[in-house]
């Protein structure tokens, strides 16, 4: 893998707006505006590499889908700071009838010189990134290199993922659910694509915000503002915050009730939702730990633990339900150690071993590996300065070699 200076398109970032990346700049404290979407360099890998990074993310995906059934089996929700029994009990029942599930991706720390790509954590509930992913770096490609290409199948198979899943809903819309507290517009631009994409399905979809979701207690079910049932909703809203939200009572309700008809309505109770409550185990950093405990010496994970640093003399101190780098502490690593406010380590901290990012002349990517529907789906890479993958980082795009 090598980083490529490259020549941008002219008017780029009216390009990629006009392909709904609303936020092709990030604004900074001070009043600044850097790039997030950032054509002036690509990453080169060969084919090889992907095959490899492909082996690599579904053997990942397998053991976190090990690690979930025993914490399960264990009852080890603690571990995750799960203390609330109707909570658990909602994880238990949603691991145990398997609704539908969607995407994740994996943040992986990899160098391209013939070592193993590290597992440095794992979102699986709310991840962001989708749309330059998927279409705006596959446009890039074919403006600039169209002979060349990319790793990069996640439109396609999120639409078959929808139609997949479609099989299993009940009728209605899909209400795609994005929180209006976000001012970037990435998280409902995400929503509308991921709506775009359930459309090319077959399916009716509709975006809104979380906060206009609505309880109609005559029916004891979620309703939009036109008081339409809401019977399948994809969501970019943790399950940490929706369980403890005051209106989330009845989510928890939902889950934990058994199906059955409702007079009047035609179909069966509740909401399903996507992502599913048992994905919260694997969006928590306590993840990181229990891999480590039950695959000990796996070449593509971290020593991680949840009770301290133990015999780890460089590490990063990372909050259980932390987010985009928040309160992240990096201790004896020398020029990258790192504190910050630790407001976001409420909930407790995993202590993982400390793996340096590959440092191109000080850009320094993550590899963001996407699981579509259970299976690898394609590579978004994001570069920082620093050592922590923030707010600050830039997505750049890549290319297959050969």
């Amino acid at each position: 893998m090598r980083r490529t200076p490259t020549d941008p398109r002219p008017d780029y970032r009216r390009t990629v707006e006009g392909q709904g990346l609303v936020f092709p700049t990030t604004p900074t404290p001070d009043g600044r505006e850097v790039p997030y979407w950032y054509e002036e360099a690509c990453y080169t890998l060969t084919a090889d590499e992907v095959d490899t990074l492909e082996e690599t993310t579904a053997q990942l995906h397998r053991l976190c889908l090990a690690a979930v059934d025993h914490v399960i089996a264990a009852d080890w929700f603690d571990r995750f700071a799960i203390t609330d029994e109707r909570v658990a009990a909602a994880v238990r029942r949603s691991w145990r009838e398997q609704p539908p599930s969607l995407y994740g991706r994996f943040d992986l720390a990899y160098d391209g010189q013939g070592g193993p790509a590290r597992l440095l954590e794992y979102n699986a509930d709310t991840p962001t990134g989708l749309l330059e992913s998927a279409i705006c770096q596959w446009y890039w490609l074919q403006d600039t290199r169209p002979s060349a290409d990319q790793w990069n199948s996640l439109h396609e198979r999120l639409v078959e993922a929808w139609r997949k899943t479609g099989k299993q809903l009940a009728p209605g819309p899909v209400h795609v659910l994005h929180t209006g507290m976000d001012t970037s517009g990435e998280e409902e631009m995400t929503c509308a694509y991921l709506a775009e994409t359930a459309a090319q399905a077959g399916l009716e979809a509709l975006t809104l915000p979380i906060e206009q979701v609505g309880w109609d207690y005559d029916r004891s079910g979620f309703v939009d503002l036109q008081l339409r049932p809401i019977r399948t909703a994809f969501k970019l809203y943790p399950w940490e915050w929706l369980v403890t939200d005051p209106f989330g009572a009845h989510v928890l309700d939902q889950q934990l009730t058994p199906a059955g008809p409702v007079p009047g309505l035609g179909a069966e109770p509740g909401t399903c939702w996507i992502e599913p409550v048992w994905k919260m185990l694997l969006s928590n950093k306590a993840l990181l730990a229990v891999l480590w405990e039950l695959f000990p010496g796996h070449p593509n994970l971290l020593p991680a633990y949840l009770d301290g640093p133990r015999e780890l003399t460089a590490h990063v101190a990372k909050p259980l339900l932390g987010r985009e780098g928040d309160g992240i502490r990096i201790v004896g690593a020398g020029r990258d150690s790192l504190e910050q406010p630790d407001g976001s380590g409420a909930h407790g901290w995993c202590y993982q071993q400390y793996t340096p990012l590959p440092d191109y002349d000080g850009n320094r990517p993550v590899l963001g590996s996407w699981i579509i529907d259970g299976e690898p789906a394609g590579l978004g890479i994001r570069e920082s300065d620093g050592p922590v993958t923030d707010y600050y980082a830039r997505f750049v795009p890549h290319l297959i070699e050969g």
